[in-house]
């Protein structure tokens, strides 16, 4: 029976980028399934009492710079985003609706994202800037932004915030291999050793 691979991520998160980055070989690699699970992070910092690290200025100075090595290291593109730190409820809301619908669209989406905050350092911050991200990709930005606006999708995103934070979830990524939690995308060694037993 293959394993699955529980991934807890929020698009503002530099390292659940860097994560993103590495979960289709982490999973192909190791036979595993790879679960989607959409949460919001501002509710789970709110609810553990966690914070960005970018709330200290020189630990958020570190973890930049820890971010490039890693992103040199995987070979993927990354760039401090100048509008850091990124409001993503409406981001995460639309991630929860595709995946809800189980919308064929809800990978290209995540991709979307992802690269315009982490590569292309767009301002999602920005409603007309998030709009025309997303025409420019082929999403329909006014359905998607419709989707995001429903009470079921609302309520789902919550539900799964305060289910994330109820296994221990306190930051993103957090990743679970069964029973077994890893925070952080300089854990994904730890992650591939689980799944491999």
């Amino acid at each position: 029976m293959s394993k699955t691979l529980e991934y807890y991520f929020d698009f503002g998160s530099p390292a659940a980028y860097l994560a993103y980055t590495q979960l289709p070989a982490l999973a192909a690699d190791s036979g595993a399934t790879a679960l989607w699970r959409p949460m919001l992070l501002g509710g789970v910092f709110a609810a553990t009492g966690n914070a960005s690290p970018a709330s200290v200025p020189a630990k958020g100075k570190y973890m930049f710079r820890d971010f490039a090595r890693f992103a040199e290291r995987y070979g993927v593109p990354f760039k401090f985003n100048p509008f850091f730190p990124i409001n993503t409820l409406t981001l995460m809301r639309i991630a929860t609706g595709l995946q809800l619908r189980e919308d064929p669209r809800f990978a290209d989406y995540c991709a979307v994202v992802f690269r315009a905050i982490w590569v292309d350092k767009q301002n999602m911050n920005d409603a007309p800037t998030v709009v025309g991200v997303l025409q420019a990709s082929g999403l329909d930005a006014p359905a998607l932004l419709a989707l995001a606006s429903e009470q079921t999708v609302k309520d789902q995103l919550k539900a799964a915030t305060e289910s994330a934070v109820a296994r221990g979830v306190f930051g993103a990524p957090t990743f679970f291999v069964d029973d077994q939690m890893f925070w952080g995308q300089d854990r994904l060694d730890f992650v591939r050793e689980a799944l491999a037993k």
